[in-house]
């Protein structure tokens, strides 16, 4: 059994000794003795409520701030545990699990922003995998690549994250990408993570009922590069988002090279030109000043940029450009996004896309566009319990970029389903309402004719509808399947 002091994690006792803990956790219910149990504030209650059951359960030592500590004040004067009182609990925990672990990947990358994260994180790992290298890329996803964890997902807290990642290196992985979230970011999930290089895709309005405001949100996505980059890392930043100026002057500001990725911008990897067909695209692009030329069998421009992006990051992570350029068009589409999911006997396809905010919704239709001859489909909704001036907004960017559109249900959760397309249809009241998602899909792939397309928009990778507290099952690329072949007498 691993069994670290507490000095040796980065920790000064305030009252008993610099004890040895053989474990971390942040939920009392998993302290046995010898634990170092964190109390962390929660967005509704404080982790300090728990401290008294952690010491029941034989916690050698309690961290914690000032607040857990006033609240467990009389539990821990009468126990022999060690207490750490520190400003900031969730970043001492988040270095402290670094340091308790101690491996992890030997090249490990970050990428944040609104969307792309999956996509740039996904192909960042492809090419490190085409060049030989044992990678992985953890997100939204899951863990996918040369190790399997069932269960992690997006920006997993700071003790299963620094445990997995020294698993993973134990096992042989190299090379890792994360998505890096607001949210993880906000609540120092990722502290303690090494990282060689870090990526920002774009900022458009999402977690507004998290961060309050674009700048607070913005300010989150921010300290991947002020907090966690370190100086002698790189920062491949969209230069074509109007938040990328700022995050490159804030890198700049510490010393950290800036590799730009842009279409339009000045950029080290500048896209100059696209050639669009039924199945993809050819891509002209320039790396530092010298032309170049890839096939990329992907949908859609913004596929494009999350790949040179992700060429970014293999490149700032230490290996040869050219040898990552050779590899580009054996990228494939990353599941739930833009994925052809059916097609009609005509031709027609069906694309399953995760876009849920609008800016995402708007450049999936926008992306789509060149290559559909007919009308453009889509079948969308929005969450529930999740920011509601974006509702509006993603009915807007359907009525201006889709031939026609259906609103339906896409994880209501706790809100009134109907209230929640009521919403989306103030921005597009053209479009038809389908409360029930799989009519929805049945009556887009129903109405395609050749030449049309239709876009599934919303859950993408995702296999479940959350309505209430229940998850039932739902799969957007397997309920167009079965669209498809109900309508083709198939089934």
């Amino acid at each position: 059994m691993v069994e670290r002091r507490l000095s040796d994690l980065g920790l000064t006792p305030m009252t008993g000794g610099d004890v040895g803990v053989s474990g971390l956790a942040l939920d009392s219910r998993k302290v046995v003795a010898g634990t170092l149990f964190a109390a962390l504030p929660g967005s509704q209650v404080h982790g300090g409520e728990f401290i008294q059951y952690a010491l029941r359960m034989g916690a050698g030592a309690i961290l914690t701030d000032r607040k857990g500590a006033e609240i467990a004040a009389t539990e821990l004067a009468a126990s022999d545990a060690s207490l750490v009182v520190v400003e900031d609990a969730a970043e001492a925990l988040a270095h402290a699990a670094a340091l308790f672990f101690g491996a992890q990947p030997e090249t490990m990358v970050a990428v944040t922003g609104t969307n792309g994260k999956t996509s740039v994180a996904s192909f960042t790992r492809q090419i490190w995998e085409a060049m030989g290298r044992s990678a992985v890329n953890i997100g939204t996803t899951g863990v996918e690549g040369a190790f399997a964890a069932p269960g992690l997902h997006t920006t997993p807290e700071p003790v299963t994250l620094h445990g997995v990642l020294a698993e993973m290196a134990a096992s042989g992985v190299t090379h890792a990408a994360m998505e890096a979230s607001s949210h993880g970011l906000d609540q120092k999930r990722m502290d303690g993570v090494r990282l060689a290089a870090a990526a920002f895709t774009n900022l458009t309005q999402d977690h507004l009922d998290y961060h309050g405001t674009m700048e607070a949100y913005f300010e989150a996505k921010l300290r991947l590069f002020t907090g966690l980059l370190p100086e002698d890392g790189v920062a491949v930043v969209n230069m074509d988002d109007a938040h990328g100026p700022r995050v490159a002057e804030a890198c700049a500001a510490r010393g950290i090279e800036v590799l730009g990725v842009a279409q339009y911008a000045n950029a080290a990897l500048k896209i100059t030109g696209r050639r669009i067909d039924e199945t993809g695209q050819d891509v002209l692009f320039r790396w530092q000043g010298e032309g170049r030329q890839v096939r990329l069998d992907l949908i859609g421009a913004f596929q494009a940029m999350n790949v040179l992006t992700a060429a970014g990051l293999v490149i700032a992570g230490g290996e040869n450009p050219e040898d990552v350029f050779a590899v580009l068009p054996k990228m494939t589409g990353v599941r739930g996004r833009m994925e052809l999911a059916a097609r009609r006997s005509h031709g027609a396809p069906i694309y399953v896309d995760y876009s849920h905010t609008p800016d995402s919704l708007e450049v999936a239709l926008k992306a789509l566009r060149p290559h559909v001859l007919g009308r453009l489909v889509v079948v969308f909704g929005a969450g529930g319990d999740r920011d509601t001036g974006k509702r509006p907004l993603m009915g807007a960017a359907a009525a201006a970029y889709a031939d026609v559109a259906f609103v339906t249900d896409d994880n209501p959760r706790s809100e009134d389903p109907a209230s929640i397309r009521a919403a989306v249809l103030a921005g597009c009241p053209e479009a038809t309402e389908v409360a029930d998602r799989a009519e929805a899909i049945l009556r887009g792939v129903d109405m395609l004719e050749p030449g049309d397309a239709l876009l599934i928009a919303g859950k993408g990778h995702e296999t479940g509808q959350q309505v209430g507290d229940v998850i039932y099952p739902f799969d957007d690329v397997e309920q167009a399947s079965v669209a498809v072949a109900a309508l083709e007498g198939a089934i």
